[in-house]
C-alpha cells in the first residue's frame, strides 16, 4: 500500500519528472526543495527491499525504467543533482553559485549519499548493475573532488557516509571506505575552513564528542556510519566515541516510545533531561535514524541492549509515524497533545504527504527493511533478535539452518521456533530475551518499573526445560541440532507501571503503563473527552483486554479504581478517531 502510495506521490509532485527534465526527456523547470531527489531515492529503496522479498516483475520493470531516467540526470562526469543540472543558476532552492559552494545546506551530498543506499539494495536484490553504475560514477567524481589533499569540505546533512560504506561492501573498493572516513575526520576542523556549528555535529572531531546534540536525524545519521567505519576499520577511538554518545542518549535524551529530538527549533536535541511530552518533536525520520544506529551497534558489539532499543523504536516511536492505512503520516510523535496544537507541521492530523516529504518515503524504505533486522549469524552462532511469524533460511559456515518462528508477539510472549538442518550438527542459538523481561525497560536508569515482575522466562527445547543461561542479554543454547527441533520460549507480559527519573522534570510525578514492548497511552475520546488530567492510582486494578470495540479490536489497558475507569490503547494507534487529547504520562495518584 504505501509503496505505490508514495511513487505516485513523487510522480504527482514532480519529484520524478525533476530527472527527465534534467535528463532533457522532457521540458519543464525544477520542481519543489533542493533535496527532492533523496525522496525519490529512498522510495526505489524501499522497492528494493520489497523485491528482494517477494518477486513483482512490474515494479520491478518500473524501477529500471526510473533507473534509465536517473542515468540520463546524470551529468557527463557522473554529477547528479537535478536542480543545478536543469538550472545552475538557480539560486533561490539554495544550491550555491557553483558546484560544492554551498554543502552546509545544499544537500548536494545528502541527496547522492541515499542514492548509493538504494542501488546497492537493488543490486543485492535483483543482481542487476544499472543503478549500480550511477552511484559507482558519482562516487568517483565526489573521490576525485574531495580529500585530504584535495577539497577539504563535510556535508551539511550526513548520508552519504553511509552510503560510501555500503559502496565499498559491494565493490571492495577501498576508496570508498576512506572517503566515508574523511568527511567524518573532517568534522570540526576549524584549521582548514570555517565549521558549520553544532547543529550539524561538526563543531569538534568526531572522535572527541560525547554528547548528542543539534538536529537530530543528522546525528544518528552520523553516528551511523561511525559504527560502520568503526566495524570496518576496528578504528578504537571511533568505538570509544560513538558509545559515548549512546550512553548519553539512552541515559538522558531517549524517550519511553524510542523516539528521539525533543526541540521544534532545529529539530533538535535538547540539554540532558530535557524531555517535554507536548513539544517533544520526535520526528519519524530521527526514529528510524536511531533504530538504523542501534542496530549497527549491535553488529559492532553483539549485545541484545541494542536490540531492545531497536525493538522500543519499531512498536512505538516510529510506529506512530504511519497511519494503521499506511498512507498518512506524522513528521514529529509527541507523548502529550492538547488537541489544539498544530503540531504536525502546522496541521492536527496526519497527513498524506508534506512540501518536506522526508518523513513519509523514509517510512516507506524502512518498513521492507525490516526482516533484515530480525536474524544475525557470526561464525557458528545465530541471533533471533526479534519476534515475528516468519520463515527464513541462514548460512553458517560449513551448515544451511532453516528458521520457522511462530508467534503472536508483540501480544503474546509465546514464540516457537522449528528447525531444519541438513544433518545433525553442532552450533548456536543466541535468543535476545528482552530487557523489559529483566525489569529494565531500558539500558539505563532513566526509566524504571515501579516494582519488580516476579514471572519468570521459561524455555524449552523439544518439551523439556533448560536452563536460562544470559550472555549480553541472549540465552545461549549450544548443542547438536536436527531436523524438527523444536524451541519454545515464553516471555510473560504483564502491564508494567513505568516511572521516569526525578531529573526530568515533565514526568515528575507521573506513571506510564507499558505490556511487553508496547507503550499506551490515553485519549481523551475513550476517557470522558479528557486525557491531560486523568490520575491512575497506585491502587488502580490494571487489566489487559486482548480484543477490544475500539478500532476493530484494538488491544487496551484498562485501570480501574473505586468505579472509575480509565482505558489506554497502544501508543502507535493514537489520533486515528479524530482530534483530542492525549497522554502518554499519566498523574500518579
Amino acid at each position: 500500500m504505501t509503496l505505490p502510495y508514495d511513487f505516485k506521490k513523487c510522480e504527482e509532485t514532480g519529484r520524478i519528472d525533476n530527472f527527465a527534465i534534467a535528463g532533457k526527456l522532457k521540458e519543464g523547470s525544477y520542481q519543489g526543495l533542493r533535496f527532492n531527489d533523496s525522496d525519490v531515492f529512498k522510495v526505489m529503496e524501499g522497492a528494493a527491499y520489497s523485491l528482494s522479498l517477494q518477486a513483482d516483475p512490474e515494479l520491478e520493470n518500473y524501477l529500471d525504467d526510473l533507473i534509465e531516467t536517473v542515468a540520463a540526470a546524470q551529468e557527463d562526469d557522473g554529477y547528479l543533482f537535478t536542480t543545478r543540472t536543469i538550472d545552475p543558476n538557480n539560486l533561490a532552492v539554495d544550491t550555491g553559485e557553483t558546484r560544492w559552494a554551498y554543502l552546509e545546506k545544499s544537500h548536494e551530498l545528502y541527496n547522492v549519499g541515499h542514492m548509493y543506499e538504494a542501488a546497492v539494495a537493488y543490486f543485492q536484490a535483483t543482481g542487476k548493475r544499472n543503478f549500480l553504475a550511477i552511484a559507482i560514477n558519482n562516487a568517483n567524481l565526489i573521490d576525485s573532488v574531495f580529500g585530504p589533499d584535495k577539497m577539504r569540505d563535510v556535508p551539511g546533512h550526513q548520508e552519504i557516509e553511509i552510503g560510501l560504506a555500503k559502496l565499498y561492501r559491494v565493490t571492495g573498493e577501498k576508496k570508498y571506505l576512506e572517503l566515508a572516513k574523511f568527511f567524518l575526520n573532517e568534522r570540526g576542523n576549524d584549521q582548514e575552513r570555517s565549521t558549520y556549528g553544532d547543529y550539524c555535529q561538526d563543531h569538534k572531531p568526531v572522535i572527541d564528542q560525547d554528547e548528542a546534540n543539534g538536529h537530530a536525524v543528522r546525528a544518528v545519521y552520523m553516528y551511523s556510519a561511525m559504527a560502520d567505519v568503526a566495524a570496518l576499520t576496528a578504528d578504537n577511538d571511533y568505538i570509544q566515541a560513538v558509545d559515548r554518545i549512546w550512553d548519553n542518549v539512552i541515559s538522558k535524551k531517549i524517550y519511553l516510545t524510542g523516539g528521539i529530538g525533543s526541540r521544534h527549533e532545529g529539530e533538535a536535541f535538547g540539554d540532558n533531561f530535557e524531555l517535554p511530552n507536548d513539544t517533544a518533536y520526535n520526528e519519524t525520520c530521527a526514529a528510524i535514524g536511531n533504530a538504523m544506529w542501534n542496530h549497527r551497534l549491535f553488529l559492532l558489539h553483539g549485545e541484545a541492549k541494542y536490540i531492545d532499543i531497536l525493538e522500543r523504536i519499531i512498536y512505538n516511536g516510529f510506529l506512530s509515524g504511519i497511519s494503521l492505512s499506511g498512507d498518512h503520516f506524522f513528521y514529529p510523535n509527541p507523548l502529550e497533545w492538547d488537541g489544539k496544537f498544530a503540531f504536525n507541521i502546522k496541521t492536527t492530523s496526519r497527513q498524506p504527504w508534506f512540501h518536506c516529504s522526508c518523513c513519509p518515503t523514509n517510512v516507506v524504505r524502512f518498513l521492507p527493511s525490516l526482516p533484515g533486522y530480525l536474524y544475525a549469524h557470526e561464525n557458528n552462532a545465530i541471533f533471533i533478535n526479534l519476534y515475528i511469524a516468519n520463515s527464513a533460511t541462514i548460512q553458517l559456515a560449513d551448515q544451511t539452518v532453516s528458521l520457522n518462528q511462530e508467534t503472536n508477539y508483540p501480544w503474546d510472549g509465546k514464540v516457537t521456533l522449528s528447525l531444519e538442518t541438513d544433518a545433525k550438527s553442532e552450533f548456536e542459538i543466541r535468543l535476545r530475551i528482552p530487557g523489559w523481561t529483566q525489569n529494565r525497560p531500558v539500558p539505563s536508569d532513566l526509566y524504571k518499573y515501579s516494582d519488580e515482575n516476579e514471572e519468570a522466562v521459561s524455555l524449552n527445547i523439544n518439551g523439556s526445560p533448560v536452563p536460562l543461561e544470559l550472555d549480553n542479554g541472549y540465552a545461549c543454547l549450544k548443542r547438536v541440532w536436527g531436523k524438527g527441533d523444536t524451541i519454545e520460549l515464553n516471555l510473560p507480559m504483564p502491564i508494567r507501571r513505568v516511572l521516569c527519573s526525578e531529573n526530568v522534570e515533565s514526568n515528575r510525578g507521573k506513571v506510564a503503563l507499558e505490556r511487553g514492548p508496547i507503550v499506551y497511552c490515553a485519549e481523551g475520546v475513550d476517557n470522558g473527552g479528557k486525557a491531560l488530567d486523568l490520575i491512575l492510582p497506585d491502587s488502580a486494578m490494571l487489566k489487559y483486554e486482548p480484543r477490544s470495540a475500539i478500532m476493530n479490536g484494538l488491544p487496551v489497558i484498562r485501570g480501574i479504581d473505586e468505579g472509575r475507569e480509565i482505558t489506554l490503547i497502544p501508543y502507535h494507534a493514537w489520533a486515528h478517531r479524530g482530534e483530542g487529547e492525549m497522554a502518554v504520562w499519566l498523574k500518579r495518584g
